[in-house]
């Protein structure tokens, strides 16, 4: 894998707002303010073909990344964990991280999602629904209020579902709460770790899981994930 260097010039409103960024210590190192209409960069290329593969192209991102972030969010670049790859849509208000061996997919009515190569049922995934409610706090304690989704919501009447961990987390003064959780049925056993949180007008909710006989395996992993998700102010 090579690092390469790159000059962009904002040129079009137009220009998406959704980035696929790879991991490296330079990435977006000079940061750029508001009313700039250029940045430069360094990005991780290994094949034109993977490259020509991304259906969010961080070169067709990063003008619109130049004129409409402020220094600091820019950091995020800087916080991606080895072997990891940052999701960032400044249009709907949201980031995360995954495995950057994971492809992008189409998960019903979800906004974003990526999964194993090899492993469909491993996978992360992010929707969010209007809501007129401010901080996720609004909706009870959090005791009751994950109770009440994994119990309701994330699982059907012929499904078992077990809570092992519940946090909050509070980030730039946004809340999160995070939920560790097997749903199990009678043939088949499904872990996740889901992350909510509201902002924006939108309630968010970021699931990310595998199968419940692999979930040793790669829990440290996709607590990664789940850890990452972050608000983006719009």
């Amino acid at each position: 894998m090579v690092l390469s260097s790159c000059s962009l010039t904002w040129t079009s409103p137009s220009l998406s707002h959704k980035l696929n960024l790879p991991h490296s210590n330079r990435l977006l190192r000079n940061t750029s303010t508001s009313s700039s209409n250029n940045v430069s960069c360094a990005m991780e290329t290994s094949s034109s073909s993977e490259s020509k593969s991304l259906r969010r192209p961080l070169l067709l991102g990063i003008g619109a990344l130049a004129a409409n972030l402020q220094p600091t969010k820019l950091l995020f670049a800087d916080e991606i964990p080895d072997r990891y790859r940052a999701f960032v849509d400044f249009t709907d208000g949201y980031s995360y991280v995954y495995p950057s061996d994971w492809k992008e997919f189409d998960f019903t009515a979800h906004d974003s999602a990526f999964k194993d190569r090899y492993l469909q049922l491993q996978n992360v995934r992010v929707r969010f629904i209007p809501t007129e409610k401010k901080d996720i706090r609004e909706l009870g304690p959090m005791e009751e209020v994950v109770t009440n989704l994994v119990k309701h919501r994330y699982s059907a009447p012929n499904q078992r579902p077990t809570i092992y961990d519940m946090q909050e987390r509070t980030i730039d003064g946004k809340h999160y709460y995070t939920i560790e959780y097997v749903i199990a049925s009678r043939n088949y056993a499904s872990a996740s770790f889901t992350t909510l949180a509201i902002g924006n007008g939108r309630s968010y909710t970021l699931i990310v899981g595998a199968n419940e006989r692999r979930w040793k395996k790669v829990r440290n992993q996709l607590k990664v994930v789940a850890d990452s998700f972050r608000l983006i102010d719009i």
